[in-house]
């Protein structure tokens, strides 16, 4: 299962990177984080605050991956679906369930490489406080993880919505009212408490059940619409 899964895995993950895709999704969102916490004034902008703090990157960065995760999801089965090729996948002796976790790990993994710069706000701001490094690490590296939960759970509830259509476009559209109902009505507080540097198994429980959730039914809808 682990080979047949990490080929998917190497297979997707290598199209993002040969493809603009990649560099475009992530440019875009480290342009967006970068504009609103340094140059666009505001309630985000660190200099106009006057403290040590990142928060902002933490306030905006949910509502920016209802619109990240989506668009990475979108072209997983549609593509393919489109085209025939899924059929002929289908054919071969290949669980759907490693197919969809190889395709769901490689978006993941850019959205988390994504991420990375962001630990260059961190240290810019800690170099810029006054004591230098009068910065709450803590704090820091729970939002840090509450953004890696909360992109694992919408890469998977946009997934789950990939599964319903061939459309690309509609895939995006009902992947981020999903994204946005489900941070709204169940996410929003248990992303708010990671925050706080405060780790909470039953916070990391709901992020994590809610993707599996998510992964299980987008498996078994794909499986029921492409089935012969």
């Amino acid at each position: 299962m682990y080979g047949v899964k990490c080929k998917v895995y190497k297979k997707e993950l290598t199209y993002y990177f040969s493809t603009p895709i990649a560099y475009i999704v992530i440019a875009l969102y480290q342009l967006a984080i970068s504009l609103f916490l340094w140059v666009i004034p505001g309630q985000w902008n660190i200099i106009d605050s006057g403290y040590a703090q990142v928060d902002g990157l933490f306030q905006l960065s949910p509502w920016l991956f209802m619109l990240l995760c989506p668009a990475l999801t979108m072209r997983l089965l549609a593509e393919e679906r489109q085209s025939g090729i899924w059929d002929l996948i289908r054919t071969k002796p290949v669980s759907l369930t490693r197919i969809m976790l190889g395709k769901y790990f490689a978006a993941w993994t850019l959205v988390l490489i994504g991420l990375l710069p962001c630990f260059v706000h961190y240290f810019v701001v800690a170099y810029m406080a006054e004591p230098m490094d009068n910065l709450d690490s803590g704090a820091f590296l729970g939002s840090f993880i509450g953004l890696i939960l909360l992109s694992s759970t919408f890469m998977a509830i946009g997934l789950l919505c990939a599964s319903f259509s061939k459309s690309q476009i509609v895939c995006f559209i009902t992947g981020t009212l999903a994204c946005f109902v489900l941070y709204w009505v169940l996410l929003q507080d248990h992303y708010s408490a990671l925050s706080r540097g405060v780790i909470d198994l039953r916070d990391v429980a709901v992020f994590v059940g809610t993707a599996v959730i998510a992964i299980v039914a987008a498996i078994f809808i794909i499986d029921k619409l492409t089935t012969k």
